[in-house]
């Protein structure tokens, strides 16, 4: 079952750029910044009492950011939702016919397990689920 919004995933062009302009937003700094090179992104992470906002900036022109804002531009890319039991929750979202984009798991940015689900099910808006991994 879902049990909040993890994050938002806002897709940059210049992270550090970006970076600045959200800590004058929010008044407070990123708690942290990261590279997730699977995904070809760099990262930055900002907390909004219970729920985060992640700034993604691409690493190379082919990953799925760089695609994203040289279709769409700069902007909302995803909302996770944290859950409990990633598999479980895959599993009752492909059995409600929402499609997956990555058959397994697969290690993400803050130290989560994440599955995407296809944006063209729910409206536009791709889908993340998460979970925190251990250790």
């Amino acid at each position: 079952m879902m049990q909040k919004i993890e994050h938002l995933g806002i897709a940059v062009k210049n992270l550090e750029e970006s970076v600045k302009t959200w800590t004058r937003l929010l008044g407070e700094p990123a708690y942290k910044t990261e590279e997730v090179a699977g995904e070809m992104v760099r990262t930055a992470f900002f907390r909004m009492g219970e729920s985060k906002i992640e700034l993604l900036e691409a690493t190379s022109p082919e990953s799925a950011i760089a695609k994203f804002i040289e279709k769409k531009g700069e902007g909302i890319h995803h909302i996770a939702f944290g859950v409990q039991d990633l598999k479980q929750e895959a599993e009752r979202l492909k059995m409600e016919g929402f499609r997956a984009l990555n058959t397994e798991p697969k290690a993400g940015a803050d130290h989560k397990w994440v599955m995407f689900f296809h944006p063209k099910e729910t409206g536009g808006v791709l889908i993340e689920i998460c979970q925190d991994r251990e250790g």
